[in-house]
């Protein structure tokens, strides 16, 4: 029996035609198909959002305090006195060393006597009451008399000296109703060498007209007499009000200066000149003094003698 082969290829010439598959092709697939990775463009990333930073919650650390070590220093005293304006001070206390910076500077600056104050002083009533007055030392002086009324650059001197007299001697500013009953004396030295005209304010009296004073007891009759006025730990007056026509309210000489006899001079040529043709003795108690420090009681009682009065300010 003979078999037909039947041809199920074709030709090479007829290869370039599409075989059509005999059954249709499923879309479905058992796996997927490779993902292709692809490059994100330079601006894409760029354009990313950044991420997202944790909010940091710790406090900010304060900025340490630079710190002063103190030390105690027990055997020495934090009070000073300055050799150029004898101002005694507390160092480091801020108010005292401001004080004293103050003061200080005036006393330098301010206690000079030149052409221009003398060329004001022939403007107002300045007088000199004391001329060639010569100190221990062999030094010449003169003294000058202003009046608390005086008014212009010469009452502003007087009151930049008076200032400086007070802060040293611890005391309160003079009223103007005082000052209008009162005279300054100012003790005047040749500054620097003897063809300068300035001159430098050594010493000051600051003398007012007074109606009554109380007598001053001596220390050995303290002990024995009663109803005594305690003035001080050393100084006992009697309470009775005696006539008394002059008084010392301020006295000032400069530290660098003293134990030459200026306050004496001062203190004399007050006596002498504060009332016009009647001179005052204070030994006969016509003359009274404020309630002074140590040093000022005692040159009291060495001027003055038994005959000192204390009058109240």
């Amino acid at each position: 029996m003979a078999f037909k082969v039947q041809r199920t290829y074709t030709s090479k010439r007829h290869r370039k035609h599409a075989i059509t598959p005999s059954s249709p092709i499923s879309t479905l697939s058992s796996s997927p198909p490779p993902a292709t990775s692809r490059k994100r463009p330079l601006q894409d990333a760029d354009d990313a959002p950044a991420k997202r930073l944790k909010k940091d919650t710790r406090k900010p650390q304060e900025k340490q305090k630079t710190l002063t070590q103190l030390h105690f220093c027990i055997d020495q005293s934090t009070l000073r006195q300055c050799p150029k304006c004898d101002l005694s001070y507390t160092k480091g206390a801020p108010e005292d060393e401001s004080l004293h910076r103050a003061h200080c500077t005036r006393v330098q600056r301010d206690m000079e006597w030149g052409r221009e104050e003398e060329r004001e002083a022939s403007k107002v009533r300045v007088d000199e009451v004391a001329n060639n007055v010569v100190l221990k030392n062999g030094q010449k002086g003169r003294i000058i008399c202003i009046r608390g009324t005086v008014g212009g650059k010469i009452g502003a001197k007087l009151s930049t000296v008076l200032k400086i007299v007070n802060t040293a001697l611890s005391s309160p500013p003079m009223e103007s109703k005082v000052l209008q009953m009162s005279k300054a004396y100012l003790f005047l030295l040749p500054a620097g060498s003897g063809t300068s005209n300035k001159e430098r304010i050594v010493g000051c009296v600051l003398a007012q007209r007074i109606s009554s004073a109380m007598a001053i007891v001596s220390p050995d009759a303290a002990t024995s007499t009663g109803d005594l006025g305690h003035i001080d730990t050393s100084l006992f007056c009697h309470p009775e009000r005696l006539p008394t026509a002059l008084g010392i309210a301020r006295i000032f000489v400069a530290k660098s200066i003293r134990r030459q006899g200026i306050a004496s001079q001062l203190l004399s040529t007050a006596a002498r000149t504060f009332i016009e043709g009647c001179e005052l003795d204070a030994r006969k108690g016509q003359v009274a003094f404020t309630q002074t420090t140590g040093e000022g009681l005692a040159l009291m009682r060495r001027w003055g003698g038994d005959g000192m009065r204390i009058y109240e300010e």
